[in-house]
């Protein structure tokens, strides 16, 4: 048995001092005892504060080696060319940067992970990770003709890949009505969570309400034939939530352009709805964050997410906390665990063993060193403990 213990001990549901967590070799947790049951010889004390092993709702480990390839701050539609320019095929050096990838979020103490899979290059590094994954098929064609034929792409991906698993959208703005029904109707029968980007950037909005701006030039750049249809009038995500079935829990991606009526909107029709913030790549690529405020706000379950390296500088959920703290001081060290420990776990369904401390689980656990009222300093540091 080992015995550890910090001046704050955040489960990702509350925060508990004077605290013992007894485990066993693999990192179960035993008891939690008062810190005078227990002889002090025995304990293991650190300084800092002891968390949850962390939960990444979304990566797109396929990318990694993309790392430092596509400039910074250049948009959405610039962002997707550049992806496009830089693709390669040279599998040894892609499987390598996946490699590297996955060990980086281990060693930054991500425990789990939901993973958008547009190919199968992640499916032989997860089948030896030290790391849980959600295999999310991602699927898309704009065109309804397209449907079938892009469903039956990402069934035969779903079948490679190892469960958990989802067949899931891209985005409004590259998803069809006809498409959604196929994706809903398999969710459904499969009982599989559903994940999508949502409002990545204001193009999406001015596409839904007017049908202009740079998604609409892509289309034509494209050839594709559009004539067919018309814009909603109204932001992309009553779109999602229209389309999308709500008897499935569902994960919006981003949601950089999101205001208080897109979130009010979305919170009154669908009642398992979580919002994933993956603020860098935000960051990155748009130099924009979504209106955290008002997501608090509104009691919205919140995630985080680190994106890809194709759009990040690392895949640390502490880098996404200092990036939050940065442009929001007012949300406290306490928020984010919960964010990135039970919350994200409750949405993979991953809460059984991970996500929170708590008698039974194994959940990894995490030291948080250098903080100072229940915020990051400059000089905190994340360590594995388990």
């Amino acid at each position: 048995m080992f015995f550890f213990t910090a001046p704050t001990i955040y489960t990702g549901v509350d925060a508990l001092s004077n605290t013992v967590l007894v485990t066993d070799d693999n990192g179960r947790i035993l008891d939690m005892l008062s810190l005078d049951e227990v002889d002090q010889l025995k304990v293991q004390s650190f300084e800092g504060a002891l968390c949850p092993g962390f939960i990444n709702t979304h990566c797109h480990l396929e990318l990694s080696y993309l790392f430092q390839k596509i400039e910074e701050g250049r948009g959405l539609s610039a962002f997707i060319k550049d992806i496009e320019i830089h693709k390669s095929s040279h599998d040894a050096w892609i499987q390598e940067c996946i490699q590297k990838a996955d060990e980086e979020m281990y060693r930054n103490g991500i425990v789990a992970v939901g993973d958008i899979c547009n190919t199968t290059s992640t499916f032989a590094t997860k089948k030896n990770s030290k790391i849980h994954y959600h295999n999310f098929i991602e699927v898309y064609a704009f065109l309804p003709e397209r449907a079938n034929k892009a469903f039956e792409r990402g069934m035969d991906l779903f079948l490679e890949a190892e469960e958990p698993k989802s067949i899931v959208p891209h985005a409004p703005y590259s998803i069809s009505v006809e498409l959604m029904k196929l994706i809903n109707d398999f969710s459904l029968q499969n009982n599989s969570i559903l994940s999508i980007h949502n409002q990545e950037s204001h193009a999406e909005n001015e596409m839904f309400e007017y049908k202009t701006g740079d998604i609409i030039e892509r289309f034509k750049l494209w050839g594709f034939d559009i004539d067919f249809w018309k814009p909603t009038q109204q932001t992309s995500i009553h779109y999602v939530i229209e389309h999308l079935n709500k008897q499935q829990k569902l994960l919006l991606v981003h949601n950089t352009c999101s205001n208080e009526n897109d979130i009010r909107f979305a919170e009154s029709i669908h009642q398992n709805i979580y919002w994933c913030i993956c603020a860098n790549a935000n960051l990155y690529i748009e130099n924009s964050l979504p209106q955290l405020p008002i997501l608090m706000k509104e009691n919205c379950k919140l995630t985080i997410g680190t994106d890809s390296l194709a759009s990040n500088w690392s895949l640390s959920i502490l880098d996404e906390w200092r990036s939050i703290q940065k442009h929001y001081p007012q949300i406290q060290l306490s928020e984010l665990v919960k964010w990135s420990s039970i919350n994200g776990a409750a949405f993979l369904g991953f809460d059984k063993d991970l996500g929170s401390i708590e008698k039974g689980k194994r959940p990894g656990l995490n030291l948080i060193s250098n903080i100072q009222a229940d915020k990051l300093s400059h000089d905190s540091n994340i360590k594995k403990i388990i």
